[in-house]
């Protein structure tokens, strides 16, 4: 048997064929930037890579621009792997959401490449499908405890499993999470807006939201709550103790995780699940809080991680007890790719919308099953699988 290794395939194009002649950065789309990163071969096939920063979207426009791309040109599109650590080694900055995104853009641009030029969809590439659907959540909020619930019922009646739930603090001119009359945006691109916070009025509120949500729409529903980094570790743990009653499925941000560490603190005093990682861009932002399992769901993306290369961070997940998390429904393909694919056991498993033929999901025969899935799941309630939520295709 020859220990050579070929350099050259049918199926994945020669070097010369692999060779990438253009990059073109792509800001788009009426009232909020979302950035594309297009990458051609010699041969014409193309890959495309989400560089969407949320609030900062154009920082990784013009890094992507003015230091990434003049790098890529005249590379082989099919060393993913160096190209990945040529980005991330060759400059003096690392890390960070500006650079990592910029990463993942081309990391997931170069995969899909390879994928075209293989036949194959990402998810097959990589090791194929560990789920036949995936949970996805919406953001319900309100002034008041009342206008949140009735924003989960409208939610639970579209179809959801998991709605988010946010509520006005009295006294507190602009709560998190709650939207003034336009569509909710978790990342502003403007400079944040200077209010009073109380912390003693947020955290007689908050059980009190959760205790009328499961009095309104009883037990079955997975209920959420951000609380957005803004209180201490042992506030923090104050607020998971008291909102045991009423079993949210996590509760998100509770203190800022820079300091890993804090989150000890919380784990020792609550057994409310905890999710943190929106912000994190690196493995080893997270590294301590899996290793020890003073997390529950991780929810680091592809996109701001450094791309399809920060999937091994999910075998560490599984094996420490702690679980990839489930994707917001307004959250790109990318980031929902990604979710189809990493590793999950079958107990963990929920479902996410039937999606409907017009959308945009990467698992080729996946919506039958789900749709199939879903209409089983909710016979007894006489109801029908509902539309998808981002398109008007039944």
């Amino acid at each position: 048997m020859s220990s050579q290794i070929p350099t050259e395939t049918t199926t994945h194009g020669s070097k010369n064929d692999r060779e990438i002649v253009d990059a073109k950065v792509i800001v788009t789309c009426p009232g909020r930037n979302f950035v594309t990163l297009k990458v051609t071969t010699r041969s014409g096939v193309y890959g495309l890579g989400d560089a969407t920063l949320n609030g900062r979207e154009l920082a990784v426009a013009s890094y992507l621009q003015d230091h990434v791309v003049p790098n890529l040109i005249g590379r082989d599109a099919g060393r993913i792997e160096d190209m990945w650590q040529f980005l991330y080694r060759g400059a003096y900055w690392r890390r960070g959401p500006v650079t990592m995104s910029a990463i993942a853009a081309v990391d997931v641009a170069l995969w899909d490449i390879l994928g075209k030029m293989a036949g194959l969809p990402l998810y097959q590439l990589l090791g194929g499908r560990s789920r036949e659907g995936a949970l996805v959540y919406g953001h319900a909020n309100g002034r008041d405890i009342a206008e949140a619930s009735d924003a989960v019922g409208r939610f639970i009646e579209q179809g959801f499993l998991a709605v988010r739930a946010q509520c006005g603090v009295p006294g507190v001119k602009k709560a998190y999470g709650v939207s003034s009359g336009r569509a909710y945006e978790p990342a502003e691109s403007e400079l944040p807006a200077e209010t009073v916070w109380n912390t003693p009025r947020y955290l007689e509120v908050a059980p009190r939201l959760f205790e009328q949500l499961r009095r309104d729409h009883g037990p079955d529903v997975e209920l959420l709550h951000d609380v957005h980094h803004r209180l201490t570790p042992i506030e923090a743990a104050r607020l998971a103790k008291s909102l045991e009653p009423y079993r949210l499925f996590w509760l998100e941000d509770s203190t800022p995780a820079e300091n890993q560490k804090s989150f000890e603190l919380i784990r020792k005093h609550s057994v409310t699940p905890l999710a943190v990682g929106e912000v994190f861009n690196s493995i080893w932002d997270c590294k301590h809080l899996i290793e020890n399992q003073l997390i529950d769901y991780i929810r680091t993306t592809i996109v701001h991680g450094g791309g399809i290369r920060i999937r091994p961070a999910s075998t560490a997940c599984r094996r420490d007890c702690c679980r990839p998390a489930p994707t917001p429904w307004w959250s790109t393909c990318w980031t929902r790719t990604a979710t189809a694919a990493w590793p999950a056991r079958p107990r963990h498993t929920r479902w996410c919308w039937p999606t409907a033929p017009g959308c945009r999901w990467p698992a080729a025969g996946s919506t039958a099953w789900s749709r199939r899935s879903w209409a089983r799941r909710r016979a007894h309630r006489g109801r029908a699988p509902p539309a998808c939520p981002r398109c008007t295709t039944a």
